[in-house]
């Protein structure tokens, strides 16, 4: 697995799907991998319904489900995001002149906490067992907290290609719970390296915006958006507490630089947690099409 682009094509023709393959296929002499299915689901807190509690705003659920996982995107408009926490503290009078500990401006959550679950349905399972004030977004507040399991949901339906060794391209139509198609999703997924660091602002990548026009059809008016995700926000997404904790908490030993079993790659970056691999790729993958989704007000 690899670094990875996503790419939204709004406006296809109802042959889309059918003319990305052929071009794919012919041009790219790409091989079919299989099928590209993913499921959505939304829900929206309804704290508000509950009398004598003012909440400033709900909060929100995106829980989408990719091969034997679940990734949850969960976010609280009204909590700071952990870069604000982070800036504050850099900004506060220290301990010794008086000013707050450190651990006194840490809140008890941030803007947004971004989980991965497994098996799937176990979310509206858990959510219909506490009888959880969460409903689909777009059911009313006041419709019974039993239709969890029955929350909005969409579909991602396609197909994956293999070009040559390097490149995997997943290609599908967002479908909408009832059938409608709202556009096509397009991946490239280049599999020789496991992290790349955007030199642009918006964190988009050349090399797979050019894979991703390349497997277009040569269609006029088409509009596509590429989809991507700064450096500062992918560390705001993927931070994790316990592992922060962790990392504090060890030891490290100063490395003795004239051993005899120096090789010469000490100081080359090692992969490591969060990298486009493994769940990793998939945890990513699955945060950049939840944006997506929801920039367009779609979930």
């Amino acid at each position: 697995m690899g670094f990875t682009g996503l790419a939204r094509w709004i406006n296809p023709p109802t042959s889309g799907l059918d003319l990305i393959t052929k071009n794919i296929i012919r041009n790219h002499h790409g091989q079919s991998r299989g099928k590209w299915n993913l499921s959505i689901r939304s829900y929206r807190s309804t704290f508000g319904s509950i009398a004598g509690l003012q909440v400033p705003s709900e909060r929100s659920i995106c829980a989408l489900t990719m091969n034997d996982n679940v990734f949850v995107l969960l976010e609280d408009p009204a909590a700071p995001t952990r870069a604000d926490v982070l800036a504050g503290m850099q900004n506060m009078i220290p301990p010794m002149e008086g000013g707050p500990l450190p651990s006194a401006m840490v809140p008890p959550h941030y803007r947004t906490a971004y989980l991965t679950l497994r098996p799937p349905g176990a979310l509206e399972q858990l959510l219909g067992q506490l009888n959880a004030r969460w409903v689909p977004v777009r059911q009313a507040a006041t419709s019974s907290q039993r239709s969890q399991g029955t929350a909005q949901q969409l579909s991602v339906e396609g197909y994956v290609f293999a070009i040559g060794s390097d490149w995997l391209v997943r290609v599908g139509n967002v479908v909408l719970a009832g059938g409608a198609v709202k556009g096509m999703l397009l991946e490239a997924e280049y599999l020789p390296l496991p992290v790349l660091h955007s030199q642009s602002a918006d964190g988009t990548s050349e090399l797979l915006s050019n894979m991703l026009l390349s497997v277009l059809p040569n269609i006029g008016d088409a509009k596509t958006v590429a989809v991507a995700v700064s450096d500062s926000q992918w560390e705001e997404v993927l931070w994790d507490r316990e592992e922060e904790e962790r990392q504090n908490c060890e030891i490290i030993s100063p490395e003795n630089s004239d051993g005899i079993f120096v090789t010469g790659d000490e100081g080359l970056p090692h992969q490591k947690r969060g990298d486009w691999v493994g769940v990793d790729r998939d945890r990513r993958s699955a945060f950049l099409i939840i944006g997506a989704l929801k920039s367009e007000g779609i979930l």
